[in-house]
């Protein structure tokens, strides 16, 4: 299944989301993803965000034979936010703790004038 991005339209303040989704052998069926964009300063998405993150509800409606309107709910950004902030708190956790491998015992450094 390829999803292509067509651009959005705006609707006071909500957005509308147009995608083709083809399937191989199949012509392009167009679906619409509408967005509340209040819903993106409430939880601190940046509205750039709105095309990835309509496709991808999108996909998740497909998959699971969802047959309603697709809509970006606020449990979905919210979804969003809490997997940028568990990554990104898993980067610093790794810029915290260099991996350093221990020197062989009795071998000086030659960074320094003591022993490693």
């Amino acid at each position: 299944m390829e999803v292509r991005y067509l651009g959005f339209e705006q609707q006071q303040s909500a957005r509308s989301y147009r995608f083709d989704v083809v399937e191989k052998g199949q012509p392009a069926k167009r679906f619409i993803v509408t967005a509340d964009l209040s819903l993106f300063h409430t939880h601190g998405v940046g509205i750039q965000e709105g095309p990835a993150l309509s496709a991808s509800k999108l996909v998740a409606d497909l998959e699971s034979d969802f047959a309603g309107a697709h809509e970006l709910t606020g449990e979905d950004l919210l979804s969003y936010v809490n997997a940028r902030s568990l990554a990104e708190a898993r980067r610093a956790e790794m810029r915290k703790a260099p991996r350093r491998r221990p020197s062989p015992a009795g071998e000086r450094s030659p960074w320094r004038g003591s022993r490693a």
